[in-house]
C-alpha cells in the first residue's frame, strides 16, 4: 500500500505570527507591533471587539486576540466579557 503524504503541512501557529525573516541576521521580525493595535483601539474611539481590531489592522482574529492579549498583560488596556464577546479597552490611565 502506497504511502499518502499531504501536499502542503501547515503549522498551527502560522495563521497567528507572521514568519518574516530580517535578511541580516535570520530572526523572525513582526509584522504587526504593539503599537498597531493600540493605534487602532485608538482610532475605534478607545474600546472595540477583537475582530473590529482585527480589521482595523488587517490581520488575523487569532493575531489579533494575541497581541491584545499581551498588551493586557502588561496592562496597557483592559478587556471584559460582553456576550460571547471581548471588549478591549484602553487603559484609562495610560497618557494618549
Amino acid at each position: 500500500m502506497q504511502e499518502i503524504k499531504p501536499l502542503l503541512q501547515v503549522d498551527a501557529m502560522d495563521g497567528v505570527m507572521p514568519k518574516d525573516r530580517d535578511e541580516e541576521t535570520g530572526k523572525y521580525t513582526e509584522r504587526y507591533t504593539r503599537e498597531n493595535f493600540l493605534s487602532a483601539l485608538e482610532s475605534l474611539g478607545g474600546s472595540a471587539g477583537t475582530q473590529e481590531v482585527a480589521d482595523e489592522v488587517d490581520c488575523a482574529y487569532r493575531t489579533a486576540h494575541a497581541k491584545l492579549s499581551e498588551l493586557e498583560e502588561e496592562g496597557r488596556l483592559t478587556s471584559r466579557k460582553v456576550g460571547n464577546a471581548k471588549l478591549w479597552e484602553l487603559d484609562s490611565s495610560e497618557d494618549g
